[in-house]
């Protein structure tokens, strides 16, 4: 009986995993820095406290630059959710690869 295993380890699903848990993690803070870069590149004012008028190649973008700014508040959730990601993330990871590396010892 032939049994098809592969001969490499499946790293690149590793990768897109920590991929997506840090996207998912730092969304706000990139957010921020997005807002407060544009707001700060046009001359505009930015706080949480109240909208400002930002004028961006003709177009009040002073609404989007807030809401980006204060959406910031969800990385208090973000941050740690990505976090206990991370921390399954690499449980699993090394789980799999001790297993992947004994099966591979059994097959020769």
């Amino acid at each position: 009986m032939s049994d098809k295993r592969p001969t490499r380890f499946p790293w690149w699903i590793y990768w897109l995993l920590l991929a997506l848990i840090l996207l998912f993690a730092f969304a706000p803070v990139l957010g921020i820095l997005l807002a407060g870069f544009l707001a700060e590149a046009n001359g505009c004012m930015l706080n949480e406290g109240s909208i400002n008028p930002c004028m961006i190649g003709g177009t009040d973008w002073g609404d989007t630059l807030y809401t980006l700014f204060v959406l910031g508040w969800f990385a208090l959730a973000t941050l740690p959710l990505g976090g206990g990601a991370l921390i399954v993330w690499l449980v699993i990871l090394i789980i799999h690869r001790i297993a992947w590396g004994r099966m591979q010892k059994a097959k020769t």
